[in-house]
């Protein structure tokens, strides 16, 4: 009998990167969304609801299933609460692999804030004796142009701090690898990056030079990255993982650099310029 699949934030970038892969593969899928009315209509794809805090609808819609790519929730205070409960459903369900989208470096005391809910959440799905894969993301490639403020320069405490970028469609391609053959990946962890580790001065020439506008980085101390962002309206937490990501470049967190998306897709991983030009 065929394995049964089941792909969670479908109707984002980079779960509807994974859906539409499998799609054009002829697998049947499942879609969990919050709102399936939102979700991409796509081939012998089945879109249900399954929010990860409701316990009995994902229970539901898992089982049985045998192979489930689990993209993290949306940034919130409760979002671990969120991915523990999902994971608690799976294990009722009798997932037999569960792939979990994690962060790279994820630890308890990571720089990155959100990089600790990552943390808790391999934790748990460690504990709860479904059988895992873990791919620890860098930061996206593809989020780099919206560091750009309106007047061309990115601004943030990264100092001279390097980050290993990793393009989505090389995540997408990576999870779709791991799913669709998962035997000799269960229990491992993938940190997934960039061909190579960027200053964030690159990062603006880079985009200078591919999209013709002149963007400059301008490095700002923590106090004034704070300062800067306070007028969004954003709470602490917030606040928090959005200085982070730029601390956590200047302390080297995100600058080592791994095979691991050529390891699992043949191929060599994508550089910020590709990226960019499509």
């Amino acid at each position: 009998m065929a394995p049964t699949y089941a792909v969670t934030g479908a109707s984002g970038r980079l779960g509807g990167r994974i859906a539409r892969r499998l799609a054009a593969a002829g697998v049947p899928q499942t879609l969990l969304v919050r709102t399936p009315a939102r979700a991409p209509q796509l081939p012998r794809a089945t879109a249900v609801p399954g929010a990860y805090d409701d316990h009995n609808a994902v229970a539901r819609a898992l089982r049985p299933t045998d192979r489930v790519l689990m993209v993290s929730a949306s940034e919130t205070p409760d979002r671990v609460a969120q991915h523990r409960t999902f994971i608690d459903a799976a294990a009722a369900a009798g997932v037999a692999h569960l792939v979990y989208i994690s962060f790279y470096g994820a630890a308890p005391d990571a720089t990155f804030t959100l990089a600790r809910d990552h943390w808790h959440t391999e934790q748990h799905l460690r504990a709860s004796g479904v059988p895992f894969t873990f791919l620890r993301d860098n930061l996206y490639a593809d989020f780099m142009p919206a560091l750009v403020g309106e007047d061309g320069v990115i601004r943030g405490p990264a100092g001279t701090g390097r980050a290993a970028v990793v393009a989505q469609d090389d995540i997408a391609d990576a999870a779709v690898a791991v799913l669709r053959d998962p035997a000799g990946h269960v229990g491992r962890t993938y940190e997934l990056t960039g061909p190579e580790a960027l200053g964030l001065g690159e990062v603006a020439a880079t985009l200078t030079a591919v999209t013709g506008r002149t963007v400059s980085y301008v490095p700002e101390t923590v106090e004034e990255a704070y300062a800067s962002r306070k007028g969004h309206g954003a709470p602490d937490w917030q606040l928090d993982a959005w200085v982070s990501t730029y601390t956590a470049i200047a302390d080297g967190s995100l600058a080592g650099v791994t095979t691991a998306i050529e390891d699992l897709t043949g191929r060599p991983a994508t550089s910020l310029e590709q990226v960019l030009r499509g």
